[in-house]
């Protein structure tokens, strides 16, 4: 395919995203170090860009831009781009949800497990010389209904891992008939009586900012256990942390939290810390990982595999409309 398109990728990817676009005979710069106002200076020069969450595309960035034809994310979200604006002026959105789901769905079942079964904290005792069973007695997944907000490519994937356990899923999505042979789709109210273990699969929206707060929390019939493995701003986390006290939340697994920054790699470092997480990271009914669940080995592949296809059929339709 011969073609003068230049791209800059300014995140480290799997070598297969590279090869792909060279394959592709595209010209493709890497500058992985530069600041955002020096990538500002130069990417006039590009007709397209892959990040994954080095910084903000917004609005000042994308004005820079001037023969800039798409933005590709090498991850599930495009909460970090001003998807709003971008496509007042033309350009082209590209992500890649597909590549990590599995991973997801993975981790969230790892994390619930590990969580029932007392494993980091029966770990952590076998290494200080202590042989605790009693206190380290599980409890089982089997017979609990899962409730999952959100239905899409993660809500899906999660569902998916769940299918080989005796468990009732149910899930709740604003958009109509999603539900499948996997996860029964519900109303809100049906969701908040039946569900023993709530997880979370949705973007970073107004509508999801600090969805589960008390008001929320307060709606659900019996105690509960939640996932999050979306993002961190779906959960306000004084409220999550006064029903774990009150037991109306019976225990967390987080993956993504409140606090962090803007990108993957970046988790959550200060030494002034809040009130809130100071309680989350001393509590044995709290599990937490640094926004791993999609970060896999196989995910890094997928990833890179899904935006080079979907960079090659922009492409080509790009070519057929001229």
């Amino acid at each position: 395919m011969k073609n003068k398109m230049k791209i800059l990728i300014i995140d480290n990817n799997h070598k297969y995203l590279l090869n792909k676009l060279e394959e592709l005979q595209i010209n493709v710069d890497i500058d992985e170090k530069s600041s955002k106002s020096e990538i500002e200076n130069i990417i006039k020069r590009y007709d397209g860009i892959i990040i994954r969450s080095r910084f903000k595309i917004d609005k000042r960035f994308i004005d820079k831009v001037t023969n800039l034809k798409f933005i590709a994310r090498v991850g599930a979200g495009l909460e970090s781009i001003d998807t709003t604006y971008a496509k007042e002026k033309g350009i082209h959105l590209i992500s890649a949800p597909e590549g990590n789901r599995n991973a997801v769905g993975e981790h969230a079942l790892g994390m619930i497990l590990s969580l029932f079964n007392n494993l980091k904290k029966a770990d952590l005792e076998i290494r200080q010389g202590k042989w605790l069973r009693e206190e380290n007695r599980g409890i089982e997944l089997e017979g609990k209904t899962i409730g999952l907000i959100g239905y899409g490519n993660m809500g899906n994937a999660f569902a998916k891992v769940l299918s080989g356990f005796d468990v009732n899923v149910i899930c709740y999505d604003i958009k109509d008939n999603v539900g499948n042979q996997n996860a029964k789709q519900v109303t809100l109210d049906e969701l908040f009586e039946k569900t023993d273990v709530l997880s979370l699969h949705t973007p970073h929206t107004k509508l999801t900012n600090q969805m589960v707060n008390k008001k929320f929390i307060a709606k659900f019939k019996k105690p509960f256990y939640i996932i999050n493995t979306a993002r961190g701003t779906a959960i306000k986390t004084d409220d999550l942390v006064e029903a774990l006290k009150s037991k109306k939340i019976l225990g967390a697994c987080l993956d993504v939290l409140e606090y962090e920054k803007l990108s993957f790699e970046n988790f959550f470092t200060d030494n002034n810390l809040p009130k809130a997480f100071e309680y989350l990271i001393q509590a044995e009914n709290v599990l937490l990982t640094p926004h791993v669940a999609g970060w896999t080995v196989e995910s890094k592949y997928k990833l890179a595999k899904t935006i080079a296809d979907k960079i090659e059929r922009f492409i080509k339709k790009q070519m057929l409309s001229k």
